[in-house]
């Protein structure tokens, strides 16, 4: 693993150089296709509760609620090229994991937040294996979810190389009715996926209920790009588009330029700038930060998206300083690309210690660029083991356990 070399932190002081980081084992061996034949049974791991020192009798049932669709991802990796169309192509890497919305609630969950996910899921062994693998595995609440009977699980497949990806997915018509209650259980805070055009009347009850609403977006096949067509908008805490869409929807030409000009619509604005990290403004403090990305060697950048999220959100209701967000969310989108799949790549706590160990212990690193992440310090208690044997995502999902 290495590190961009320089950028701002803040709009008033210059960032120092991320810190270098030695490459990570466990990308080489995952690109040969390597791993168990069974998803294993996760041990009960020790716990990082970022919220503990928040936490009161009052609070209600769950840290974050979610709702979406939830996929089947199988992953091919290691490939040389794009395909070529009449060629058949070899990958040297395959996982397969829960995806969609099953991405975010994973990494939230892998975070220490209690998360409740409100999905329909496939009558079928892959809607089957994606359930056991959210609620046994990461020990999200499915109590709002439900199995629709006769409707198959939908499935993509993502094909990784060059540092992008390529997908094809497949799926009928969504269930008739839709698996989010009318109102959502009771959460600190709720992360949407605004559609344009669309309003989703369950942002605006959890909002009316204190529910902190951080919201994404997806591209605009309309071309419209009009924050109008987003009425939800009104209802969040943050929105968090990429450069791209916030210049779209803005008119800005650049990405920095239209961090500001949304938080004339939503408090707090977060705008991902890809290689070059994320800058946030904030409306309410009149706080901006802005953090370089941290370079890897990507095996496999889906979901890393959704990774950022959850770690922006964790450190939002923690409390921490806005620049520290965005170093922990790009910390964990970063350690999440080098594993297989969305969900199931996402860091817990044991890999988030190694990493911050691994970095202090670099002869010759630069002090001014541990200094970016020291509130890690505080946060990893001193005990905390190495990498805890999380499931991740393997070539399939079919093999018997032993008896």
């Amino acid at each position: 693993m290495t590190a961009s070399t320089a950028s701002t932190v803040s709009t008033t002081s210059d960032v120092p150089p991320m810190p270098v980081v030695p490459a990570d084992e466990r990308t080489h061996r995952h690109t040969q296709g390597e791993g168990s034949h069974r998803l294993p049974e996760t041990p009960e791991a020790p716990e990082v509760d970022p919220l503990a020192a928040l936490r009161t009798p009052q609070d209600p049932p769950w840290d974050v609620y979610l709702t979406g669709t939830v996929f089947l991802d199988v992953v091919f990796t290691g490939l040389d090229s794009a395909p070529v169309r009449g060629t058949e192509s070899w990958a040297r890497g395959m996982g397969s994991s829960p995806g969609g919305i099953a991405n975010m609630a994973t990494a939230l969950a892998r975070l220490g937040l209690r998360t409740s996910l409100a999905a329909a899921f496939g009558d079928d062994h892959y809607g089957d294996y994606c359930w056991d693998a959210l609620a046994q595995g990461e020990g999200i609440d499915l109590s709002t979810s439900r199995t629709v009977p006769g409707w198959h699980s939908p499935v993509t497949v993502s094909m990784a190389y060059e540092g992008e990806r390529t997908m094809v997915s497949h799926g009928h018509e969504p269930p008739p009715e839709e698996p989010s209650p009318d109102c959502p259980p009771g959460a600190r805070a709720a992360v949407a996926s605004l559609t344009p055009g669309v309003s989703a009347p369950w942002i605006a009850r959890a909002a009316a209920r204190g529910t902190r609403v951080f919201a994404d977006v997806g591209w605009d096949d309309t071309g419209a790009w009009d924050l109008a067509g987003l009425p939800d908008l009104t209802h969040c805490e943050a929105f968090l588009p990429n450069a791209e869409e916030a210049m779209r929807y803005t008119g800005a030409t650049c990405p920095r330029a239209a961090a500001h000009a949304l938080t004339e619509h939503v408090p707090l604005a977060v705008v991902t700038l890809g290689a070059d990290g994320a800058y946030a403004v904030d409306r309410r403090t009149g706080e901006s930060a802005e953090v370089p990305a941290i370079e890897v060697e990507a095996l496999d950048p889906t979901g890393a998206g959704d990774v950022f999220v959850a770690g922006f959100v964790t450190g939002t209701l923690a409390g921490w300083p806005l620049a520290d967000r965005l170093a922990f969310a790009g910390l964990t989108a970063a350690l999440s690309v080098q594993e297989f799949g969305g969900s199931l790549s996402a860091p817990g706590w044991g890999e988030i210690a190694t990493w911050w160990r691994k970095v202090q212990s670099v002869e010759s690193q630069d002090p001014t660029a541990l200094r970016r992440y020291a509130f890690l310090a505080d946060l990893i208690p001193d005990d905390l083991p190495g990498p805890w044997p999380l499931r991740r995502a393997v070539p399939t999902i079919g093999f018997r356990r032993p008896t």
